[in-house]
């Protein structure tokens, strides 16, 4: 089978607006919160989001494409624009008819959904805009992306919840490992740092309701309390081995296994055994051809709510046994949860990971909960070189997506 390397990334997340910044971020343990300034959060009882700061869609776009997409569109194109360029695809070096385009989103367009649903109620049917359905559609993130750079191939869209964008990168993975295409452009964006987003989670109770930003997004912590909401996109070039070769690309990474579960549980808490998601990570692992023993890092999906640590804590102690030695961290405790985007992000992060030799440590930890046994990284061990990683998400439904990832050797 074809193996399948990572050329070009991308990265707009609450803690840097491209992959420089936010490799930055991460070094330095910043933590990406602050008021929320999008909307008036007084009525949900939550005042902290992982907002985008300086961030200035018209760096990438036209105040024309601005009127045409959606917010998570415009995160999808700013992340995207900055991994081709790294990954330097272009007409002359890629078949645009095995050039596609897989991409993930939770929710799609909700901002365009909210203002449009507003207008009709205060001003009545006839005057939704009709970019509204084309601006709204889940799929136009990836559709806007295969125009942009005229990839032919196949283009669609992952909505999995939380694990939509790793099960994109996996399915990218695939098409690529099964030789149906020779470069995918692959990740995920979210935008629902808006009214109805937040007040729709504050309702299930999920989200954390600290006014302190360092106090908000704690994972594994024993005062965990729940998710803090973030918003951008991360995004990956995946070409093949061979394809890229050819056209002397800088390789940054390979991804060399895949996993997809189902809980089959409960449609928002994970199952509190972490079966099927023990069983993702061992499908990845089995694909990657690698035993537990060699994974020396795992990017945790660590939302920072009660079940979902727990549950991933013990599923980690299914797989690679009680007394292992792999580190684990969630880059939630700085960006917050991108929701669909979540997974891009930390495959981009642990991809750097990798790379550098530095771990991202898991910030805000206090006192560690019990009930989740697992080796965190901290400030001590943060500089690990360590050839194979996981990064794992987990969505409401009981999606479980898992990818391995190796250190780039040539």
């Amino acid at each position: 089978m074809t193996r399948v390397v990572i050329t070009g990334l991308g990265a707009l997340t609450p803690i840097g607006n491209d992959t420089a910044s936010f490799q930055a971020g991460l070094d330095a343990q910043k933590v990406g919160f602050e008021p929320i300034t999008h909307f008036d959060p007084a009525k949900t009882g939550v005042s902290v989001a992982g907002q985008l700061d300086d961030f200035d869609p018209l760096q990438h776009l036209t105040k024309k494409d601005l009127k045409r997409m959606d917010a998570f569109s415009q995160y999808a194109v700013y992340a995207s624009d900055e991994a081709m360029a790294q990954a330097q695809i272009t007409s002359e070096n890629t078949d645009e008819n095995r050039f596609g385009v897989i991409w993930g989103s939770g929710i799609g367009g909700l901002t365009t959904i909210q203002e449009q649903v507003t207008k009709m109620n205060a001003k009545g049917a006839d005057r939704v805009s009709p970019m509204f359905v084309p601006t709204a559609i889940a799929n136009m993130a990836a559709g806007n992306l295969s125009m942009r750079y005229q990839a032919h191939g196949i283009s669609t869209t992952i909505v999995t919840a939380c694990a939509s964008s790793t099960n994109a990168i996996g399915e990218a993975y695939r098409q690529i490992k099964d030789g149906r295409s020779d470069v995918m452009i692959t990740g995920g964006s979210e935008a629902s740092i808006n009214q109805i987003g937040i007040a729709g989670f504050a309702a299930l109770s999920t989200l954390s309701t600290a006014t302190d930003p360092t106090k908000a997004s704690l994972p594994f912590d024993i005062n965990r309390s729940g998710f803090v909401m973030g918003e951008g996109a991360g995004a990956l070039v995946l070409e093949s081995l061979e394809h890229a070769q050819a056209r002397h690309a800088q390789i940054l990474g390979e991804i060399v296994g895949y996993g997809a579960t189902s809980d089959g549980y409960h449609i928002t808490s994970p199952d509190p055994k972490g079966t099927q998601a023990a069983r993702a990570m061992t499908l990845a692992m089995q694909e990657a051809k690698i035993t537990p023993q060699q994974v020396g890092y795992i990017n945790a999906h660590g939302t920072g709510t009660k079940g979902n640590d727990s549950a991933e804590s013990k599923a980690i102690q299914q797989v690679f046994g009680a007394d292992n030695q792999v580190l684990v961290s969630s880059t939630k405790s700085m960006t917050g949860h991108l929701l669909g985007a979540a997974g891009a992000v930390e495959a981009v992060a642990t991809t750097l990971a990798l790379q550098s030799g530095k771990l991202p440590v898991n910030v805000g930890i206090t006192k560690q909960d019990p009930d989740c046994d697992v080796h965190l990284v901290t400030a001590d061990n943060v500089q690990q070189q360590t050839d194979y990683a996981l990064s794992n998400s987990f969505g409401f439904g009981g999606h479980n997506a898992v990818l391995a990832m190796k250190r780039w050797q040539a």
